[in-house]
């Protein structure tokens, strides 16, 4: 099993909007970083762990537990002219992008930056090293069972 740390941004979906959501899963569409489509495209696999992040807000952080919920499959936003995340050069016969479909498990208390930065434990997480960008990095199982079992609800 693998772990994984998936951002979203909240105004576009956020732990409650997939909670909400039949299933309560969604799509992990518009992934456009080559690094982020292939850990998606090749390593995740049904049932994976994923922290559920919320980016480019007031409050970032892990602020829910989900799983992937499918194997890889085309990205259909990449041939949509109308939506930002079309890409010209792709084909259905070719596609670029790749999506996941992730099912939310439960909201959790927001763990924010400044927390997780506190913890010696999670020094080495990918989203903690400086110039980190990436919407999707993996996640050791050690820092996994630590916020688990110690962040998520205290």
């Amino acid at each position: 099993m693998n772990y994984w740390l998936m951002k979203s941004e909240p105004d576009e979906v956020s732990i409650d909007d997939v909670l909400g959501m039949p299933g309560r899963k969604v799509a992990w569409f518009g992934v456009r970083n080559y690094q982020a489509r292939n850990m998606m495209r090749d390593t995740m696999k049904t049932k994976d762990g994923v922290l559920f992040y919320h980016s480019s807000c007031a409050e970032p952080g892990i602020a829910g537990l989900a799983e992937v919920a499918s194997a890889a499959y085309p990205d259909e936003s990449q041939f949509d002219r109308r939506s930002k995340y079309y890409d010209g050069k792709a084909t259905r016969e070719a596609p670029r992008w790749f999506n996941v479909d992730v099912r939310a498990v439960r909201k959790t208390r927001l763990v924010g930056l400044p927390e997780l930065r506190s913890h010696p434990e999670l020094e080495d997480m990918v989203l903690l090293k400086r110039g980190n960008r990436l919407s999707i990095t993996p996640v050791t199982k050690g820092q996994w069972q630590f916020i688990v079992a110690k962040l998520l609800d205290k």
